[in-house]
């Protein structure tokens, strides 16, 4: 895993590779192990690269790397998995080759098949760059669904790259928070691509590449706008979710046991792929359906036992590492733990928003970093289960929100608003000594995490007209018409519009809805950002595309069967650790940020309120929010956290420039 920097035109001072060292000393993180760069200065463009080596130690994958036609330069970060099968090709079809890098069979397949035919061939996580000497050409290029970041813009007249922000506020006289991303942000906890939180600057979109003309030291910005749609140049997807939904054949399992035994045989063979490499490697373990297949795989492809990690807590109701010890126990790896408390939560808060250089308010970004940390002291890739939630329906709220939609469209409008009220009126703190009561009663342990604050979002969807709307709210930090904001820009980008046609129901609505801008904006950018912050590449094999393409093949049914969800994924599991190892209530990565709050990091969060004299933020509101949640009248957790980690982020950047 690598990162990669570049720049079009020079600034008055500065050479071009002075610029380049800069941006690349940045992120350091994301490549320890050694720097490089390429330049012509007659055109005023230069590449550069930050190694972390995987494969191929040796100075032959060295970066940025020429074709050997001479007509291409490649600046790339990520990993292709079924490169070696493409070298046999290339090989086979007259290629030499030098060393035994992915980099060098990936510019040699450019060089002899073209950007497109190769582009739909190759297996990875990546994001790179490349340069076409012969037409002055510069294309950027992102994974299939974003695992790997590219951020592109203009700083005046200056072109410019990066795999982190951070990379171009360095060399940046003037960057401007963007209003629609600010928006954006509170409303959905992530600022969604194409946005960035600057003006001017983009994320690349997940499986799309983009091309700029370089002429006189300029690359041409006239029109250009990626989220209108109206620039002149536009990415261009050579993949996307909504192709594959479009293309699905009907399901071609005749039965539930050939589609259990076909999603087996696909992760065998992905996740053999993906535990090659010529440095130590391991898995993250948290004791859940996706990490437990993951390992249990793992465990079955390679000869010795998998490294695993898992994060615990010392509140028992978030705490999950005694089910992952268990499941390691039976599956006989090399397992390591570490339990966290508020106090190590503190210790790293400050460190957050260097960490994530765009403000995220996802609270699992903690043991996430943490758990990261752990693993780096003994290896330097981690397998990881992120997206079997999306692609296998996993989250209780697709559940939920459906059975609670059915449930109240029963009843007339003006009495689901009277019962909201009446909900309400009552705080968190009520709603889970209820539940609490209740199941004891039941013969239930009582064990489930925010049901008060669950209780509150119930309220609030009673009084939504659609279940769109609906899950809409269910998802959002803080909604329009009372963000934390004086003022706010209008939200264009509609996250729940366009479902594809072949869509007919509304939890594959929200796996697609969810795939498109959830996992890229939030989740894939927490795990890239915690892992790259301590040199770990983290590979996702449920995220290869041919499980993405498993999955929309595979019908509803198989997904969600008697309430139950990630059906199919659980039969796979059920192959490797017994039953009664894996079902228990989920309860997800999280923190217990609500009493954290109220604890050991109100201290540092009133600090930040009472330094918020921040001209776009409503004070007087944000304070209501806060002493609303300091006398437990609301769990107000999810909306302060968000607004804290702005704050945080604001201060740290006015702090430096």
């Amino acid at each position: 895993m690598c990162g990669i920097v570049g720049v079009v035109g020079t600034r008055q001072g500065f050479s071009l590779e002075e610029d380049l060292e800069l941006m690349a000393g940045e992120i350091v993180h994301r490549g320890p192990d050694s720097f490089g760069y390429w330049s012509d200065t007659s055109l005023g463009i230069g590449l550069g690269h930050r190694r972390l080596s995987i494969q191929d130690l040796s100075a032959h994958g060295h970066q940025p790397m020429q074709s050997q036609c001479a007509r291409y330069q490649i600046s790339f970060n990520g990993e292709i998995y079924n490169f070696l099968e493409l070298k046999n090709e290339l090989s086979a079809q007259g290629s030499n080759f030098f060393g035994g890098s992915d980099t060098e069979v990936l510019i040699e397949a450019i060089s002899k098949w073209g950007l497109s035919a190769t582009l739909s061939k190759i297996e990875g996580m990546f994001a790179f760059a490349l340069w076409d000497l012969h037409k002055n050409v510069i294309t950027l290029c992102r994974d299939r669904l974003g695992e790997k970041p590219l951020y592109y813009g203009w700083l005046g007249e200056r072109f410019v790259f990066s795999s982190e922000l951070k990379s171009i506020e360095i060399i940046a006289e003037d960057l401007q928070i963007d209003s629609e991303s600010l928006s954006n942000y509170f409303y959905y906890g992530y600022v969604p691509a194409p946005l960035s939180i600057y003006s001017g600057i983009y994320k690349l979109m997940p499986g799309t590449s983009i091309c700029f003309s370089v002429n006189g030291n300029k690359v041409e910005r006239t029109e250009f706008s990626p989220v209108t749609n109206s620039a002149r140049i536009s990415p261009v997807p050579y993949w996307s979710v909504q192709n594959v939904i479009d293309d699905k054949a009907k399901c071609f399992f005749q039965t539930e046991q050939q589609a259990i035994e076909g999603l087996d045989s696909t992760l065998r063979k992905v996740i053999s792929e993906q535990s090659l490499a010529d440095v130590p490697l391991g898995a993250f373990l948290s004791g859940g359906i996706d990490s437990s297949t993951v390992v249990a795989i793992m465990q079955q492809v390679n000869s010795k036992p998998t490294q695993t990690y898992t994060i615990g807590f010392d509140d028992k109701d978030f705490n999950e590492a005694n089910f992952a010890k268990d499941i390691s126990s039976h599956l006989g790896t090399d397992h390591h733990e570490l339990y966290i408390s508020g106090q190590d939560c503190l210790d790293l808060v400050p460190s957050l928003s260097s960490i994530y250089d765009e403000p995220i308010a996802d609270s699992s970004q903690i043991p996430t970093y943490l758990v990261s940390k752990l693993a780096r002291g003994n290896v330097t890739v981690c397998l990881s289960g992120d997206g079997g939630d999306e692609l296998f329906a996993g989250y209780n709220r697709y559940v939920y929100m459906e059975k609670v939609w059915k449930a109240q469209s029963k009843l007339p409008f003006f009495l689901r608003r009277i019962f909201a009220k009446f909900i309400k009126v009552l705080p968190p703190t009520f709603w889970n000594t209820v539940y609490s009561a209740l199941a004891k009663l039941a013969g239930d342990d009582g064990q489930q995490n925010n049901v008060g604050l669950k209780v509150q979002k119930l309220a609030s969807l009673l009084e939504c007209g659609d279940i769109t709307s609906a899950y809409r709210y269910l998802i959002s930090y803080w909604q329009p018409g009372s963000f934390p904001l004086i003022s706010h820009a209008q939200i264009n980008i509609d996250l729940f519009e366009n479902a594809p046609n072949g869509l007919s129901s509304f939890i594959d609505k929200a796996m697609y809805w969810d795939q498109l801008s959830y996992l890229p904006g939030d989740n894939l950018t927490k795990v890239d950002r915690a892992s790259m912050a301590v040199s770990l590449e983290t590979r996702l094999p449920l995220l290869n595309h041919r499980v993405v393409e498993f999955a929309w093949q595979t019908p509803l049914s198989m997904k969600i069967k008697d309430g139950q969800t990630k059906w199919l994924l659980r039969q796979v599991l059920y192959k490797y650790v017994p039953k009664e190892l894996i079902e228990r209530p989920k309860m997800g990565f999280s923190v217990p940020v609500a009493t954290w709050l109220r604890g050991p990091l109100r201290e540092w969060a009133e600090a930040l309120i009472d330094d918020s004299n921040i001209p776009l933020l409503d004070k007087t509101l944000i304070l209501k929010v806060w002493n609303q949640h300091q006398s437990a009248a609301s769990d107000n957790s999810n909306k302060l956290w968000a607004l804290l980690m702005f704050l945080d982020w604001y201060r740290q950047r006015v702090g430096r420039s």
